[in-house]
């Protein structure tokens, strides 16, 4: 899977749960965006398509919110961190 059709792929998720989708969910997802679309930039950036990219976009992704822990309160931030690994999970 190439790193342009992950990150598709995760949005797609997001987009699908908006209908059933709590305040605390919708919230997470909408940050989240952000974050799936700087990380797959920054894979797309090192020119480096392999098997291993979908792993190193998806440790970027949680880099990424980790370094931006302090723009959320502690709960948002749990809740964005929980969402986070069930989406990455999936």
């Amino acid at each position: 899977m190439t790193i342009q059709e992950y990150e598709e792929k995760l949005l797609q998720l997001i987009d699908d749960g908006i209908d059933t989708a709590t305040d605390d969910e919708l919230f997470a997802g909408g940050y989240l965006r952000g974050h799936i679309s700087l990380a797959a930039a920054e894979c797309e950036l090192s020119s480096v398509e392999s098997v291993e990219s979908v792993e190193i976009m998806k440790a970027k992704i949680v880099s990424n919110i980790n370094k931006a822990k302090r723009e959320l309160t502690p709960q948002d931030f749990n809740f964005v961190v929980n969402f986070t690994v069930g989406l990455l999970r999936k």
